[in-house]
């Protein structure tokens, strides 16, 4: 077994996620893909195979657990992180990437046809400018823009119960100061990425005031 292949195997058994054969060789699929329009496009900086599985796809792959059935939305998405690895893993949830960047876009479009991603989707488009009438369960952004950016951007495309998903470095309290009302941070979680010894966190924020009124409602009911 190659040397990112076996650091794919022991980072699954790490996060404790059991896949079987065919859905691991997707995800390596999907990287030697990667791997191959690196060298043209220039999709990510990170070149070291071994690398790359530690910092994009066992990175996309520690949210797992707060991932649940339903539509989520990955905005600033570059090669497809988390969703693409996050699409292979959990066919039952669906994935709607989001990036204005035309080759990044293109990368994930064949990534989707040669992989055959039932549950992914893409469009090159900022996300202020994204209309759907889809309600998303979550929200996804991957070390993509300061919290309160985040969700001024994303407020239109959120229904009562909908979640912002930030995957983020270092959080301090300055940036969390900026949120604006009724936005409100409900969950701050540590994320373990095998072989980094890097903070990674996940941010999860939530309109105050749409639970609030949903709370309303249930009552006069």
């Amino acid at each position: 077994m190659s040397d990112y292949l076996q650091t794919l195997s022991d980072g699954l058994a790490s996060l404790n996620i059991e896949l079987d054969a065919k859905t691991e060789a997707r995800l390596i699929a999907y990287l030697e893909l990667l791997i191959k329009w690196n060298k043209a496009y220039n999709l990510t900086a990170v070149r070291d195979p071994e690398q790359m599985v530690r910092r994009h796809l066992l990175d996309s792959l520690s949210v797992l657990p707060w991932i649940e059935s339903g539509d989520y939305l990955d905005v600033g998405a570059g090669a497809g992180l988390p969703s693409i690895p996050l699409s292979i893993v959990y066919p039952g949830a669906r994935f709607h990437a989001i990036d204005s960047n035309g080759k990044k876009t293109r990368f994930m479009q064949q990534a989707q046809i040669e992989l055959g991603l039932d549950n992914f989707s893409v469009s090159c488009e900022r996300v202020q400018q994204h209309r759907t009438d889809t309600v998303y369960r979550g929200i996804l952004s991957r070390a993509f823009a300061a919290a309160s950016d985040i969700v001024d951007w994303c407020q239109h495309l959120m229904g009562t119960d909908t979640q912002i998903m930030a995957m983020k470095a270092v959080i301090d309290d300055a940036e969390l100061s900026q949120l604006p009302k009724p936005f409100k941070v409900v969950g701050l979680h540590p994320l373990r990425v095998p072989g980094l010894d890097e903070t990674r966190q996940l941010l999860i924020i939530r309109n105050a005031g749409a639970d609030a009124r949903a709370q309303e409602d249930k009552t006069i009911d």
